[in-house]
């Protein structure tokens, strides 16, 4: 059975930095694009960003553009994203989930399977 597990999750002063992990379990990432979500109180799962089975494309959401960078070590069966310059908007359980090998242009949610548990981050002075 796939199983994601994220971890890295933090409280985090404006303007930080933190490093959130997606990890697999029971299968190879190396056949799955991973896409990264978010989901604060009271709002919809947003998707935040994307990366090809082979790391060779990556999409990002216009909110985070700049700012976040998605990874991946295929040899660790991990997937990872940069958080940089954190806002408090960024505030929210983050959550990752799989896909076949390719991203597609949005970040859609129903596209997506296998989800993690969720790691919370925590933006605030």
């Amino acid at each position: 059975q796939l199983q994601l597990v994220e971890s890295g999750g933090d409280l985090v002063q404006p303007g930080g930095s933190l490093r959130l992990s997606c990890a697999a379990s029971g299968f190879t990432l190396d056949y799955y694009a991973i896409g990264w979500f978010r989901q604060a109180p009271g709002k919809e799962r947003e998707g935040v960003s994307c990366i090809s089975s082979s790391g060779g494309s990556t999409n990002y959401a216009d909110s985070v553009k700049g700012r976040f960078t998605i990874s991946r070590d295929n040899a660790k069966n991990t997937v990872y994203l940069q958080m940089n310059s954190l806002k408090p908007e960024d505030t929210g359980v983050y959550y990752c989930a799989a896909r076949g090998r390719k991203c597609s242009s949005l970040i859609i949610r129903a596209d997506f399977g296998s989800w993690g548990q969720g790691t919370q981050v925590t933006v605030s002075s």
